[in-house]
């Protein structure tokens, strides 16, 4: 199963994913994932928080608990992703900053600009 069958089944469907003798179901449940995909919306945030302050409570009973306290509502959210760790890492070698540093910079330089330090900072070599 996908993280998003059981997004659904905690938030719309309620259906009960966990109550079978399939041990692939249970495994491919991670508790952290949700609560983090859950903590993106105001009205289940304080579930997901629940949750992570008990990190030790089992996968079923956890998905359980999810699923009856949160009202059924079809929640839809863009999953945030890092940055390209090749420009950051493209800058801090340029300028010889610290990562806290190459992020505050890189809203700034334009794809020109990271490609112009790729340039310079090519040594050569088979694949370069």
């Amino acid at each position: 199963m996908k993280l998003g069958d059981y997004l659904n089944a905690i938030n719309y469907t309620k259906e009960p994913l966990l109550d079978t003798e399939d041990e692939s179901v249970e495994k491919g449940y991670t508790p952290f994932v949700v609560n983090r995909c859950l903590s993106y919306f105001i009205d289940t945030i304080l579930y997901a928080n629940e949750m992570n302050l008990r990190p030790e409570t089992d996968k079923k009973m956890q998905f359980d608990y999810l699923q009856r306290t949160i009202r059924k509502n079809k929640r839809y959210s863009k999953w945030l992703k890092q940055e390209s760790v090749e420009n950051l890492d493209t800058i801090k070698q340029y300028y010889g900053y610290s990562d806290t540093k190459a992020k505050e910079i890189m809203d700034i330089l334009s794809p020109d600009d990271i490609e112009y330090m790729r340039e310079k900072l090519a040594t050569g070599g088979v694949g370069k």
